[in-house]
């Protein structure tokens, strides 16, 4: 062997050498960065999936108004109406919230001086009526009685949860700030960010790594407006109904459906709450007829509406889509409403490619 071959060894083994090292490099600077900023990674996944699910609305805007030298003016509008769409219905109801807190502890008050009658419909239930009643006549209608339920409600279990509402609330906002922040920058930067993604999935996966984040793309599309539209729908018509039929605060509570209405089953714990309401009012013809519209309405939203929107953009069974939704939710809260479907399309994208007899 030559001297100079066993010095310095085979080109083609160093190269191999260099490329694992570089590899495990990489791996080792990922995980890092990853571990850095988990607190933040939250915030970065809302803010992608809101990019993607506006993006086509913003190259609208960006076509209509091209951008000049400093692309500034059209990314921060869009992050603006994103807030504002956001933040105007949380603040309204904040101030609604602390109106009702105002008078539930005023209630608190008068039941621990005087007492709380027993409503006249608690007698009339068709099950338990005498026992619901008697429990209430001795534990809230007596003052004594009322005073040491309630002891605790008017002093250190409401300060508690106040003050951990009040760090929940803090440590939202701040998620939220960055993720305004994010989006803001994605919305600037998208295009250069696409293209760059683009060429390192083709580089490391070829033409069906991007089939795949195509895929995941639809499927966060048919997502947002399967789930957000349609459940902000639902809330509109049950808002409406609520108000014909007599709900106490209906804007509120509509807007409340509109949120659960976005889970799949999350709309009928909210117009069953409004016929309860209703029941204790007396109403029990309006507590039906909201009963039954808000079954339509959900019954349509859920077996014609939501499968053509999110299993058409990406061709995926309804029920891999209420399997993702629902295992998304619980291993990631309210993000999995959109991660968990992604992850199912693409699955089901790799089973398909997999199975398909042309490729054998």
């Amino acid at each position: 062997m030559d001297m100079r071959e066993w010095r310095h060894g085979d080109p083609a083994d160093a190269s191999r050498g260099q490329q694992i090292a570089f590899l495990v490099l990489a791996g080792a600077l990922t995980a890092l960065g990853l571990w850095t900023i988990k607190s933040f990674l939250p915030a970065l996944v809302w803010a992608a999936v809101l990019a993607i699910a506006i993006w086509p609305l913003y190259q609208r805007a960006r076509n209509r108004w091209p951008p000049g030298r400093h692309d500034i003016l059209i990314p921060a509008g869009f992050t603006a109406a994103v807030a504002l769409v956001f933040v105007l219905p949380l603040a309204l109801a904040g101030v609604q919230l602390g109106r009702e807190a105002h008078g539930l502890f005023d209630w608190i008050r008068t039941a621990r001086t005087s007492g709380v009658p027993a409503p006249d419909w608690l007698a009339h239930l068709p099950v338990g009526g005498e026992q619901a009643t008697a429990w209430w006549k001795a534990n809230l209608s007596d003052p004594a009685g009322s005073s040491e339920l309630l002891r605790r409600l008017d002093q250190g279990d409401l300060f508690a949860f106040s003050r951990h509402m009040g760090s929940q609330l803090l440590h939202r906002a701040v998620l939220f700030a960055f993720t305004l922040l994010t989006l803001f920058f994605l919305f600037r930067d998208g295009q250069a960010l696409s293209k760059q993604l683009r060429r390192a999935s083709l580089r490391a996966f070829g033409r069906r790594g991007e089939r795949v984040s195509k895929q995941m793309v639809a499927s966060v599309h048919g997502t947002v407006d399967g789930l957000v539209l349609v459940g902000l729908g639902e809330g509109v018509l049950l808002g409406g109904v609520y108000a014909v039929a007599g709900v106490p605060h209906p804007t509120l509570l509509g807007a409340l459906t509109a949120v659960a209405a976005m889970i799949p089953f999350g709309a009928p714990l909210m117009f069953g709450l409004a016929a309860l309401l209703l029941v204790a009012q007396g109403s029990a013809v309006a507590a039906i007829v909201v009963l039954g519209v808000g079954m339509v309405v959900t019954f349509v939203a859920d077996h014609f509406v939501r499968p053509v929107l999110i299993g058409g953009a990406t061709r995926l069974p309804f029920i891999w889509v209420l399997f993702g939704i629902l295992g998304g939710v619980e291993a990631w809260g309210l993000l999995g409403l959109f991660v968990g479907p992604a992850v199912m399309a693409a699955l089901i994208l790799l089973w398909r490619e997999a199975t398909d007899a042309r490729s054998g």
